[in-house]
C-alpha cells in the first residue's frame, strides 16, 4: 500500500447559535482518525457581531492548535426564511476567514451532498448521520454533539472527494475525459 501525506481536515457545521466542528486526521495509509469535536455555543451571546468575533476567534484557536491543511465547511442552504440564509452565511464567512488568515485550503459543501458521502442518503437526520459517523470513525457521540458530528460528516465527505478516483475528473458526465485520466479503469 502506498503511503500518502498526513493530513488534518477540519469540518464545521456554521450557525449562529451552534457552531459544530470537527477534526479528522488521515494518516500516512490515508486512513481517517478522529482527534477532536465539539460545538460553540453562541446562544448567550448578545449581539450578532459579538457572535461572529467568537467564531473567528474559537476557530482560530482550534486551527493554531490542530495546523489543519482543509477547512471543510457546509455551505447554507435555502429555506422558508431568507434571513436565516443570511446569518448562516456571516456565521460561514467568519470560519472562512479564521481559516484563510491561517492559510487553510477552504472546500465549500452542500449539506445532501455530506449526508450522502456519510449515509448515502441526501435526507438522513441528525441521528442517522451521527450513527454513521460514530460506526465509521469508531467513537461514542453524546446526542449534545450532533452538530459537531455533522461537522465531522463533512470534513469525511472532504477526505472521501480527496480520494476518490474520479476527483482528479472534472465533469464524471464527460466520459472521454474520465477514460483517458484513467486507462487503466477501462476493460
Amino acid at each position: 500500500m502506498q503511503n500518502h501525506k498526513e493530513r488534518i481536515i477540519l469540518g464545521v457545521d456554521p450557525g449562529t447559535n451552534i457552531l459544530g466542528y470537527g477534526v479528522i486526521l488521515v494518516d500516512g495509509k490515508n486512513c481517517p482518525n478522529y482527534l477532536t469535536m465539539g460545538v460553540l455555543d453562541l446562544r448567550k451571546k448578545g449581539e450578532a457581531y459579538e457572535k461572529l468575533r467568537c467564531i473567528y476567534e474559537e476557530l482560530g484557536a482550534i486551527i493554531d492548535e490542530y495546523h489543519p491543511s482543509d477547512l471543510a465547511i457546509e455551505s447554507p442552504f435555502m429555506g422558508k426564511n431568507a434571513q436565516v440564509i443570511l446569518k448562516l452565511g456571516r456565521a460561514q464567512g467568519a470560519a472562512i476567514i479564521a481559516a484563510q488568515t491561517r492559510g487553510v485550503t477552504v472546500t465549500e459543501y452542500a449539506p445532501r451532498k455530506a449526508k450522502i458521502a456519510i449515509c448515502g442518503n441526501g435526507a438522513a437526520s441528525k441521528e442517522q448521520v451521527a450513527m454513521m459517523v460514530e460506526k465509521t470513525l469508531g467513537i461514542k457521540v453524546e446526542a449534545k454533539y450532533l452538530d459537531a458530528t455533522d461537522a465531522l460528516a463533512i470534513a469525511m465527505c472532504h477526505y472521501y472527494q480527496l480520494t476518490s478516483p474520479l476527483a482528479s475528473v472534472k465533469s464524471a458526465t464527460d466520459w472521454k475525459k474520465f477514460i483517458k485520466a484513467n486507462p487503466d479503469r477501462v476493460k
